[in-house]
This record gives structure tokens, C-alpha cells and sequence, in this order.
């Protein structure tokens, strides 16, 4: 009996410490409400729980509507092995990001108003809705996984046979509120630190969240190969890691074009903590961008997986400083967030990892080897071996 017990070790010591914290932390939000338990206020109302939460949480479940896209309406085929976990991570990633607005929200009880109170002349609340029924076409896009799991086949055909509008529907609704995001800040230029506002925030936003919807595919990629032992679909990442370049080469092109244009550049000069800052998340997205480039880079597992995490980081950091950092100077207040803040975050994230690592260990998320789906009909081909992209990576992989 005590044979089966869970062993204990250190990340799961750490996972219970942050669950733990982040329980306590929400007892405090349900009865001391926002001012008991932030260091949010009325001249800077919002935190982390907006600019992580939400702008990060929102921009890092960006691979589901890429890698769909990509699949099924580019047909590039052979990213189907690694569209599943995408679609898998982008409904943890949105759900989670309900769960998140339930506690910055200073009435989550009205969650539902903008259902039945319209105001389509308001940037947040097409983001309300484009949200709800994205999140409500993830959910469809990830229930066939379920009926596969238990043999529903007749349900599963229903979802089948609706999931090319679907699909359509869902990347256009992803589009619209990714690029909403930055659209937010657009009414607030004299509050924002001029290296963050810009008329092409929106661009930004939108060009920023595929990016790190790609990277986030390599990220959870690799880490799942490690954990459920399965081999790294090396030249499918490979590919989608010189794509990564171009498409971060293209944002760090917008982004200082737009300084030069709004002629802020002699900011780059002053020794304050926006400066600095701002170049760490410059850095963080431009040195993978460069390496990327490079194909030995892009077939070396360890250094495509450190760029991957190098973008991630980068966005994050451009999500905070977009949210927090930028705001700050015009409001004049010092935002440093509690810990009850920082708990509720960490608590969200680990139970994002948890909840994956349960599903894709007892749901079919990963596509089965090809002698596994040899001997299961119901998988057909998708087992089948891809080819290498192009003869560049041929040559490398068979070297």
C-alpha cells in the first residue's frame, strides 16, 4: 500500500509550498478584497495579475491559433505531430486566464455582464468576447482528445465534421484579441514611458504573440520529451525555429523603426531603470534571433531549447514593462506588487504545468510512434515519420 504512494521529492515539495500560498493568498483577496491584499490603488490599479496574468498568459497560449493555422488552413502538414500539445497548452493557458481574472476583477460576480451589457464601442470588451469564444473554440478543439480517450466515436465524428469553420473561426477571433491587447494602452499616451507607447502597439502585440507562440511550442516540446520519454521531433522544431527568427527579426525592425519615427531614441542616453530595462528585453529577443539563423543552432536541441526560453523571457518582460513599467512614470507611484500577488501567479502557472502533465499522461495529446499506430487503426497515418523540411536539414540530421 505504502509502495504507492507519490514519491516525495524537491518540485513537488515546491508545487504543495506554492499551492499552499496561493490558497492563503486567495483567502485574503475573497475576504479583504483588492486594497487588503495588493499594493494596487486607485492611482495604480493595475499589477502583475494584468500584465502577467492576463497580457502574458493571453500572448503565451499563442501556439494553439498559430500551429492551427499552420496545419489547417496553410496545410503545411508536417507540424501535425506537435498541433495537439499547442492546442492543449493554449486551453490551460486561457482557462487559466479566466481563473487569473477572477481575482483582479474588484467584482468577479460580474464576470458574466458583458454577455448581456454591450459596449461595442470599448476595446475591452471586444477582448471580453473575442476571450469567451476563444476560449469556448479551444475547448471544442480539444474535446475529440477526450472522446478518442473513451471511445466516443459518434461525438467525436460531430466535432469533425465542424472543425474546418471551427478552425477558421478560431484564428480569426485570436487575431482580433491579441492585437485588442495592445490597443488598450492606446488611450493613455501621456501615462506610458514613451519607449512603450506607439501607435503600432496592436502590430506589436500581434507579431510579438506568434512568436512567442512558437517558442512556447518549443518549450513544452522539449520538456514533454523528457518527462514522458518520448523523442524530440527535432527537424519539425527546427523549422519552426527559423520561422521564430525571422518573425522576432521582424519585430525588433518595427520596434526600432517606431522610436526613430517618434524620434525617442536620445531616451536610450539616460541612466534610469526604464533604460535598462528596455535593453533587457531588447537583448532577450535579439541574440536568439541572431542565432536562429544559425542551423547548427536550430539542430541542437539544448541551444534551440535556451532560445526558445530566451523569447519567452523576452516577452514576458515586454508584457511587464508594457504593463507595469511604462505606467508608473505617468501615474507617479512606485509599484512594488505583495506577496499575495506574486503567490496567486506562481500558484496559477504551477497549476497550469500540473494540470498538462495530467492530461497528456492519460489523454491521447502526443500523436502515437508509427509501430503504435501501425497496430491502432484509429490513428491512421499520423504516426507515419516526416520528412526532413528541406536538403539543408537533411544533410544535418543525417550527419
Amino acid at each position: 500500500m505504502s509502495s504507492r504512494l507519490p514519491k516525495i521529492t524537491i518540485w513537488r515539495v515546491i508545487f504543495a509550498a506554492v499551492l499552499l500560498s496561493g490558497l492563503y493568498a486567495t483567502y485574503l483577496r475573497i475576504f479583504y478584497g483588492l486594497g487588503g491584499s495588493t499594493n494596487l490603488s486607485d492611482r495604480f490599479p493595475w499589477g502583475i495579475w494584468i500584465a502577467f496574468d492576463v497580457l502574458c498568459g493571453v500572448g503565451l497560449a499563442a501556439g494553439g491559433f498559430t500551429l492551427v493555422a499552420a496545419v489547417h488552413i496553410f496545410n503545411i502538414e508536417r507540424y501535425k505531430p506537435i498541433l495537439r500539445p499547442a492546442i492543449l497548452t493554449a486551453f490551460l493557458g486561457y482557462s487559466l486566464v479566466v481563473v487569473a481574472l477572477l481575482f483582479d476583477l474588484g467584482r468577479p460576480d460580474r464576470l458574466w455582464h458583458p454577455l448581456v451589457m454591450w459596449n461595442p464601442h470599448s476595446v475591452m470588451f471586444e477582448v471580453a468576447w473575442c476571450v469567451m469564444l476563444y476560449t469556448t473554440v479551444l475547448f471544442l478543439e480539444f474535446v475529440p482528445m477526450v472522446f478518442e480517450k473513451f471511445g466516443w466515436h459518434r461525438p467525436r465524428s460531430w466535432i469533425h465534421n465542424i472543425s474546418a469553420p471551427l478552425m477558421i473561426a478560431g484564428v480569426l477571433l485570436s487575431t482580433l484579441h491579441q492585437s485588442s491587447l495592445g490597443s488598450l494602452f492606446l488611450i493613455v499616451p501621456e501615462k506610458m514611458y514613451p519607449l512603450w507607447y506607439s501607435p503600432t502597439l496592436p502590430a506589436q502585440f500581434y507579431i510579438s504573440a506568434i512568436g512567442v507562440g512558437l517558442a512556447m511550442t518549443i518549450f513544452e516540446s522539449w520538456h514533454s520529451s523528457r518527462a514522458f520519454g518520448r523523442a524530440l521531433e527535432l527537424p519539425l522544431l527546427a523549422s519552426m525555429g527559423r520561422v521564430l527568427a525571422v518573425l522576432m527579426s521582424v519585430y525588433l525592425w518595427l520596434r526600432f523603426l517606431d522610436l526613430a519615427h517618434r524620434g525617442v531614441f536620445g531616451l536610450l542616453l539616460r541612466n534610469r531603470m526604464e533604460t535598462w530595462l528596455f535593453l533587457l528585453e531588447i537583448a532577450l529577443m535579439a541574440v536568439p534571433a541572431v542565432l536562429l539563423f544559425n542551423a547548427r543552432i536550430r539542430f541542437s536541441p539544448g541551444a534551440l531549447y535556451a532560445c526558445a526560453v530566451m523569447v519567452v523571457f523576452g516577452f514576458v518582460a515586454n508584457r511587464l514593462n508594457v504593463g507595469v513599467t511604462a505606467l508608473e512614470s505617468g501615474s507617479g507611484v512606485h509599484y512594488v506588487p505583495r506577496w499575495s500577488e506574486v503567490a496567486v501567479t506562481l500558484s496559477i502557472v504551477a497549476l497550469g504545468f500540473a494540470t498538462f502533465r495530467a492530461i497528456a499522461q492519460y489523454f491521447p495529446v502526443f500523436e502515437p510512434a508509427v509501430g503504435q499506430a501501425l497496430s491502432n487503426p484509429a490513428f491512421g497515418k499520423v504516426g507515419q515519420a516526416l520528412p526532413p523540411a528541406n536538403a539543408e536539414e537533411e544533410r544535418i540530421e543525417v550527419g
